[in-house]
């Protein structure tokens, strides 16, 4: 039993970065090597698809912010606040408008996964604000990592214009050299006062929040692709598409943002009804960033 004690004490004077990237190894190594990810980095990716990914990325990304935004003088969150380098709701506003026009907002859909992730990201910033960093280190690295990858692959695919358009998500002005400014965040990151109980909860909440990628994403897409119901198949007039409104709340969670219930309640003809359709539609593309990121994080 001491010796458990022991060697759990000394792993958790590791640096937070060191074990968050340790915490989440081997998910990322079966979401790597999962068929949906080989296809996407084959270019396989539909327009449709990446569409509704954007969209949720807008929502998550709207309330990762806010709780940043709430907690950027907290100081369990302040030493990671660098919103110029790396706030991404702006860009995403950007992109939103290139695919669905000046009237986006009331053309984006949320879907119920995407709405649980909102829903955990508003409790956390309200309630536990320390957790907060393990959403904003998966997210932002992978993003300025593997999502340069996925920049190149998506222009390619969507044969989207080589000025960017569609793709300011992964395009990150304030930050002019990614490798050092990583370093800076690492090092941000690693100065956070922390006890062990404390990095523990960390770990869990990078492990088993949507932030973390999960092979049976991958693995369910793949089905759903392999049975012509996404990739490679024309998409689906709208008129057979629908979406209900998820009244559900997340268990330890508080209602979700009013924007994100309200574009819920009007969009009845743009989501498949399979829940497990919607719940890999908007955490798929999320996952693929951080398992492409992993190592270069």
């Amino acid at each position: 039993m001491e010796t458990s004690q022991t060697h759990s004490s000394e792993s958790m004077s590791k640096d937070l970065s060191e074990l968050l990237k340790e915490a989440t190894k081997e998910v990322h190594e079966q979401a790597e090597n999962t068929p949906f990810m080989k296809n996407f980095q084959k270019g396989q990716v539909s327009l449709h698809e990446f569409k509704l990914v954007t969209a949720s990325l807008y929502f998550i990304y709207s309330a990762l912010e806010e709780e940043i935004e709430r907690n950027k003088d907290n100081p369990v969150y302040a030493p990671v606040y660098f919103p110029a380098e790396l706030h991404r709701k702006a860009a995403l506003e950007e992109d939103l408008k290139y695919f669905y026009g000046s009237n986006w907002r009331k053309e984006i859909p949320c879907p119920e996964a995407t709405q649980k992730y909102v829903e955990r990201l508003h409790y956390v910033g309200k309630n536990h604000p320390e957790l907060l960093v393990a959403h904003a280190y998966t997210r932002y690295l992978g993003d300025l990592s593997g999502g340069q990858v996925l920049k190149k692959i998506a222009q390619k695919a969507l044969q989207l214009p080589s000025t960017g358009e569609g793709l300011a998500f992964f395009t990150f002005d304030g930050v002019s050299n990614a490798t050092k400014f990583k370093q800076l965040y690492r090092s941000r990151m690693n100065a956070l006062e922390m006890d062990h109980a404390t990095k523990k909860r960390v770990l869990e909440e990078a492990k088993e929040q949507p932030a973390s990628p999960h092979p049976l994403v991958f693995e369910a897409l793949q089905e759903l692709v392999s049975k012509g119901q996404e990739n490679g198949h024309p998409q689906q007039p709208k008129a057979e598409l629908r979406t209900r409104n998820v009244n559900k709340s997340y268990e330890h969670g508080a209602a979700p943002g009013k924007e994100c219930e309200k574009t819920n309640r009007r969009h009845t003809g743009m989501m498949p009804t399979t829940p497990l359709v919607r719940w890999i539609l908007a955490l798929g593309f999320l996952a693929t960033t951080v398992a492409v990121a992993l190592f270069a994080m």
